[in-house]
């Protein structure tokens, strides 16, 4: 989420490569969570979906419209009919950041550099009669369709 691209994945939320700014706001509002929603093209809509950290998703939920219906289904954890998955590693509601995220992520791909490799270490662990195992693996992604992802960016 949010990987520089040096020695690490490229994040969704990568400041050049990553997704663009949908909607850019003071504060989070029913209305400017909408504006969001449609500033993601149809196409993406179809398989979309929110992200967002636990912080964000509280204040989502509180969230009414003129006529008193929540914006969060609490039903089926929807918003707007789309599934809303929580990650820790998404930013917090704060100057700056980029808390919510709306769109395919199936247009960001995680590639295997190379495969798995395991080695077993014998000798650290002989004297307890146990054997430690080693495993590297290399990934990379990158978002390869910027319009295909959104985000809300704190003013």
């Amino acid at each position: 989420i949010n990987g520089t691209g040096e020695k690490e994945p490229t994040g969704i939320l990568h400041e050049s490569d990553g997704a663009d700014v949908g909607v850019t706001v003071e504060s989070l509002t029913y209305d400017e969570v909408i504006n969001l929603y449609f500033s993601v093209k149809a196409e993406y809509r179809k398989n979309g979906v929110w992200l967002m950290n636990d912080e964000t998703a509280l204040v989502l939920r509180k969230l009414k419209d003129s006529d008193g219906n929540y914006l969060w289904n609490h039903a089926n954890d929807t918003i707007l009919g789309k599934p809303v998955m929580i990650s820790e590693f998404m930013p917090g509601i704060a100057s700056g950041k980029k808390p919510i995220a709306f769109g395919d992520f199936s247009y960001y791909w995680i590639i295997s550099r190379s495969p798995v490799f395991f080695r077993a270490l014998f000798e650290k662990f002989a004297l307890n009669n146990q054997i430690g195992y080693l495993s590297t693996e290399y990934l990379d992604a990158k978002l390869v369709r910027k319009d295909a992802i959104k985000v809300i960016q704190m003013a």
